[in-house]
């Protein structure tokens, strides 16, 4: 039998999740022909066959997190392993727990003896939640039926899927990795003519806010302290969907009119309401816009995804009252709160492209 393995996907991805098989144990397949489909943290992408032959066995199924690597089809054929696809390692579920990092202790683990591990496997409870009362940090057979008494109340535990386990691994990795300052101001806005087009013109400021500082349009490269300054501003765009945040790229927004910019939105988010966006064009953002103020909010701490090293958040436009000229009048304002990587931007630079941000969304166009 020949084995064919869940591929290297490219942009550091480990995992997929598996949607949907195209073939079935019996079929006769041609080399290319779709296999399967899978959702990875950047799109829902199509694997083909390396091969033709007659499928033989399937190792997974539809909703399966699989691992880079991972056996997925079983061609009837001679007996040797495809090892031009293989990339990484397989892992299983007979794998040891050696060590437990639990809440409040960062990188110390617990100790647990087996007994207690065999009751947290009986009981169906996952020992990084526990938070050990033993000595030297042990988990006691208690801690582990606390734990289960309280997980008992709530509603069964629901793996977190495709975009949103996606977006939950970016999260902690950014938490990881990312050195974050925010900073917060507001800027006028009542000069705006009816019916400004809101993101567009936190485009046009955002490109404003480069120009001044241009370090806050790079990407960071942590293990060489080495940071690439961008000559294009490619912009991700934070989209929220009931599936997680999706961030697409919308490219060189410095060089595009603000009818070209219009319609680049509204093809993108069009294209990630179908779920057909290409997965090119989730990548490679230089700088971040996250436009939550069109759901609720008013200042936020944005986060930072490497390798780019900021995010600029604009909150809900609000009416206030406000000094202009001496006098004190109502007036209306757009928060904006910037998060930076202080490992490669100052705090004077963030302050710098903040206020020109600021003074190009208070011109009247």
């Amino acid at each position: 039998m020949k084995t064919f393995r869940l591929p290297d996907l490219g942009e550091g991805l480990q995992e997929a999740e598996l949607v949907e098989w195209r073939v079935k144990p019996g079929d006769e397949v041609s080399i290319d022909q779709p296999l399967l489909a899978v959702e990875t943290a950047k799109a829902v992408v199509e694997i083909p066959s390396p091969r033709a032959g007659r499928i033989e066995r399937l190792f997974a199924e539809p909703r399966d997190i699989v691992r880079v690597g991972a056996p997925l089809v079983e061609f009837d054929g001679a007996q040797e392993e495809d090892a031009g696809t293989v990339v990484g390692v397989v892992e299983t579920s007979a794998a040891v727990l050696r060590d437990v990092t639990t809440p409040g202790r960062g990188a110390v683990p617990a100790r647990v003896i087996p007994a207690v591990r065999a009751l947290a496997r009986k009981l169906n409870v996952d020992l990084s939640i526990v938070t050990p009362s033993g000595p030297d940090g042990t988990i006691t057979a208690e801690d582990v039926q606390r734990v289960a008494r309280v997980l008992s109340e709530a509603e069964p535990a629901e793996p977190l899927r495709g975009f949103r386990r996606a977006m939950a691994q970016n999260m902690a990795f950014a938490q990881a990795e990312v050195a974050p300052a925010t900073i917060m101001d507001d800027a006028p806005v009542d000069a705006w003519e009816p019916g400004a087009d809101v993101t567009i013109r936190l485009i046009r400021a955002l490109v404003k806010g480069c120009e001044a500082e241009p370090v806050l349009n790079c990407w960071f490269e942590s293990a060489t302290l080495s940071r690439r300054l961008r000559r294009k501003i490619d912009l991700g765009i934070a989209v929220d969907t009931p599936d997680g945040l999706f961030v697409p790229v919308l490219r060189d927004v410095g060089s595009r009119s603000a009818a070209d910019l219009r319609d680049g939105l509204n093809r993108m988010r069009a294209d990630v309401a179908a779920r057909k966006i290409p997965p090119e064009e989730l990548r490679g953002a230089t700088i971040t816009l996250s436009n939550f103020g069109t759901i609720a909010g008013r200042y936020a701490a944005p986060v930072v995804l490497p390798p780019t090293v900021a995010i600029l958040g604009a909150g809900r436009i609000r009416n206030e009252v406000v000094a202009r000229d001496g006098d004190m009048r109502v007036g209306a304002v757009l928060p904006l709160s910037l998060t930076f990587d202080h490992r490669v931007v100052s705090g004077g630079e963030a302050g710098r492209f903040l206020a020109a941000v600021m003074f190009d969304l208070a011109r009247a166009a």
